[in-house]
């Protein structure tokens, strides 16, 4: 024990010495010269090692097996992860607090929704033939007239045409206490409701879109409980004879209730480092409800916690922040409800956000979020910075020869918030259920035509689900891309007024959600 316990204080003290010496001798603003700074990345990178990585996964498992197989939120698995991580970065001298996060457990209807037309003529519509409730809609009872909102009619022969609700200018000259009458489309119904909150809206009526298969009510989530007014979905049909008629007055009523739970995100800050000077750190702490989640995302949570017990003493020139996401799972509700929580103030300290959700596939790519949308595709730039954050993650791999590859800002995990603010972002992940190509197998090793992770959101996402290699290499990129913005924020603009007018558009809707 002693013996051990001696290694382990020299090692300690020998990289302390490394990181912290060139900081003495040193004017302060040398810290942050890029050489200076990836000499220190660099040496803490060493440290972060996977095996060290792993054992956080293992007591991750052993919390799942103590706690029915699981450690998804609003579980005694979640809140004993939670503790764990807790306990440890206390000990290690960081300020850790905790936020609070609101999520779903059940909804229910108590009695079926209506929707009639009452004026220009009456009329009662079928339920559930010609609308349907949105599933996690706020009960309500209204009698409004009806406001179309940027409809695509006659309706387009393409499908996913009509914008209709995407954007806050689609609702200029919306009369509030009126009800949102919005054409399926392109982006996602949560983002459309939204906007209708904003503008004053006392409810929302969307219709399908009109295109074959696409004429029917649709049932689907919206996720989002706490708008306060009725949400249901017609038939193109309905839809259509809705709008057909300016001052159209309607009744909706919705009797539904959503019962809801809370948990809580960690949240830990460096002991060093200009508070208004923030690198942002994060991976989601859940796991799903069928499983122990431990590559999705214990290998995430378990790197940036064994990188932020390796930063923990050393002389920081930035604040880092490390945060432990809640409800990642039920749609990025911990990430989301953090960041909406801010002020304005409190998000332009945030200088830049690190994802890291699932870092070590079975049958792994090193995808790097596309910061500069050189692959165009998808959802295009993160706001500026991003390009930055990417080109240094790729000059970690560059350098040892590893490859990587980029993926797109798909909306499907918590730097979403971050950028739809403005706030610049990266990160790695290495698949989920995608199916790797032969010229992925080619460059990457491992097996085409199969799953990244073939225990994606299963019972088998255990301790055995683990990619070694993966998980070792990429906790050292994470343990560098920290380390280098602790000391450096070159290449990442200020967070002023200008730079937030540049934030990206705000990425599509994570999977399961509809549109």
């Amino acid at each position: 024990m002693r013996l051990h316990l001696r290694r382990s204080l020299v090692r300690t003290t020998t990289l302390v010495t490394a990181i912290a010496l060139p900081l003495v001798f040193t004017p302060p603003a040398s810290a942050a010269t890029p050489g200076l700074s990836d000499v220190l990345a660099t040496a803490l990178s060493t440290q972060v090692k996977g095996k060290n990585v792993k054992k956080h996964l293992e007591k991750f498992q052993q919390i799942a097996d103590a706690n029915g197989g699981t450690r998804a939120v609003g579980t005694p698995g979640y809140d004993a992860s939670l503790a764990y991580v807790k306990d440890k970065l206390s000990r290690a001298g960081y300020k850790v607090s905790t936020t609070d996060v609101e999520f779903p457990v059940s909804w229910e209807e108590s009695s079926p929704s209506v929707l009639q037309q009452v004026t220009p003529e009456a009329r009662t519509y079928a339920n559930p033939a010609d609308f349907v409730t949105v599933v996690s809609s706020s009960g309500g009872d209204v009698t409004a007239q009806v406001q179309v909102v940027d409809a695509v009619i006659p309706v387009p022969p393409t499908p996913n045409t009509s914008t209709a609700g995407c954007e806050a200018a689609d609702f200029a000259g919306f009369v509030p206490g009126r009800i949102a009458l919005i054409q399926r489309g392109t982006c996602p119904f949560v983002d459309k409701a939204t906007n209708a909150k904003a503008a004053g809206a006392a409810g929302v009526i969307f219709f399908n879109e009109g295109q074959p298969g696409r004429t029917d009510p649709l049932v689907f989530d919206i996720r989002e409980w706490r708008f306060g007014f009725p949400i249901v979905i017609t038939s193109a049909a309905v839809g259509l004879d809705l709008a057909d008629t300016p001052g159209t007055t309607v009744h909706l009523k919705v009797d539904a209730k959503t019962t809801v739970g809370r948990s809580k995100n960690l949240i830990a800050d460096s002991r060093w480092g200009d508070r208004d000077e923030v690198v942002m750190v994060g991976a989601h702490l859940d796991s799903v409800p069928e499983g122990p989640g431990i590559n999705d995302n214990g290998s995430g949570s378990a790197a940036i916690l064994e990188t932020a017990l390796k930063l923990a003493h050393l002389p920081t020139q930035n604040k880092v922040r490390f945060a432990f996401w809640s409800a990642e799972e039920l749609g990025l509700l911990g990430s989301d409800q953090y960041v909406a929580g801010l002020s304005q103030a409190e998000r332009d300290k945030i200088r830049l956000y690190l994802n890291f959700d699932m870092v070590a596939s079975p049958n792994d790519v090193t995808f790097l979020y596309d910061g500069d949308d050189s692959d165009a595709e998808g959802a295009g730039a993160g706001p500026a910075g991003s390009a930055a954050i990417e080109k240094l993650l790729e000059k970690f791999y560059g350098r040892r020869g590893l490859g990587f590859k980029g993926t797109d800002f798909d909306g499907r995990s918590d730097y979403g918030a971050f950028i739809a603010n403005g706030i610049p972002a990266g990160g790695i992940f290495t698949g989920a259920e995608g199916i790797k190509t032969a010229e992925e197998a080619a460059r990457f090793g491992g097996t085409a035509d199969v799953p990244y992770d073939v225990c994606y959101h299963s019972a088998c996402d255990t301790i055995t689900n683990i990619n070694a290699a993966a998980l070792d290499r990429n906790s050292r990129a994470i343990g560098y891309a920290t380390a280098r913005y602790a000391y450096d924020l070159s290449g990442i603009p200020d967070r002023d007024a200008r730079t937030l007018m540049k934030s990206a558009t705000v990425a599509p809707a994570p999977e399961g959600s509809a549109r």
